[in-house]
C-alpha cells in the first residue's frame, strides 16, 4: 500500500505541475508561446509562397521590344529583391506579412507585363483600384496621363496603393510620379496637386492592399495558388 499511495501522489504532482504550466496563457485569453510560433510559421510559410509565386512569373517573362512590358518587368525584379531582403529577417506574423505585400505589389507588375504582352493576366490579385482611363490633367506646366491599359503614352505601370496618405490607384501613368513623391515627401504641393487632378472622386475600396487579416495579412484572399 505504501508504494501504491507513492505512485498516486507522484502522478497528482505532476498533473498539478503540467496544470500551473498551462494556466497563465489560458488565464489571459491569447496565444501561448506556442501558438504564436505556429501563427509566425504559418505567415512564414505563406509569405515565402507569394515571394517564388513572383520569381516564378518575372522567370516566365521577356519584355523584349515592349516599352511598358519591360518597365512592368522591371519593377516587378525590384519588388521581388525587397520581398527577398524582407523575408531574411522577418520573424513575426506582421513582418511576414509585410513580405506578402511587398510581393503581391511585384505580382500586379507581373500580371501588367503580361497584359501588356497581349498574354492572359492570370488569377485575380488583391484589389487596389482602377486608373481613371484617358485622363489628362496640366500641373506645373507639364502634362500627365492615365489610363487603365497600356500605350505609347503610358508606359509607366503602378500596382495600386498609398502615397503620402493619399490613395493612389492601379494603372499606367505617362511617368513614375509615385517615385519622386516616395522620396520627396509626395513631391511637395505640386505632387499632391497632381494626385488630386489625376484622381478626383477616386476612393479606394479599403485598405491598402486589402488590408491584414490572417497570418499573412491578406484576410480569405486564399494564398497565392498558381500564376
Amino acid at each position: 500500500m505504501g508504494l501504491i499511495a507513492l505512485v498516486v501522489l507522484a502522478l497528482v504532482v505532476a498533473g498539478a505541475v503540467a496544470f500551473a504550466a498551462r494556466s497563465p496563457h489560458q488565464g489571459t485569453g491569447g496565444p501561448g508561446p506556442t501558438a504564436q510560433q505556429d501563427l509566425a510559421a504559418d505567415a512564414g510559410a505563406e509569405a515565402t509562397r507569394w515571394v517564388d509565386r513572383l520569381g516564378g512569373g518575372i522567370a516566365t517573362l521577356n519584355g523584349g521590344d515592349d516599352r511598358a512590358a519591360r518597365q512592368a518587368l522591371a519593377d516587378a525584379t525590384e519588388r521581388h529583391r525587397a520581398a527577398q531582403a524582407q523575408l531574411t529577417t522577418a520573424y513575426t506574423p506582421a513582418q511576414y506579412a509585410l513580405v506578402t505585400q511587398t510581393a503581391v505589389e511585384g505580382l500586379h507588375h507581373v500580371r501588367a507585363a503580361r497584359t501588356a504582352l497581349g498574354l492572359d493576366p492570370g488569377p485575380a490579385l488583391p484589389p487596389t483600384g482602377t486608373a481613371p482611363a484617358g485622363r489628362q490633367v496640366l500641373v506645373d506646366g507639364r502634362t500627365y496621363t492615365s489610363s487603365d491599359r497600356p500605350g505609347a503614352g503610358t508606359p509607366y505601370y503602378y500596382p495600386g496603393g498609398t502615397v503620402a496618405g493619399r490613395a493612389v490607384p492601379g494603372g499606367w501613368y505617362s511617368t513614375p510620379w509615385w517615385k519622386t513623391a516616395l522620396v520627396a515627401g509626395a513631391a511637395g504641393v505640386g505632387g499632391m496637386l497632381l494626385a488630386d487632378a489625376l484622381f478626383d472622386g477616386f476612393h479606394h475600396p479599403g485598405p491598402p492592399m486589402g488590408g491584414p487579416g490572417g497570418p499573412g495579412g491578406f484576410g480569405d484572399f486564399g494564398g497565392p495558388g498558381p500564376f
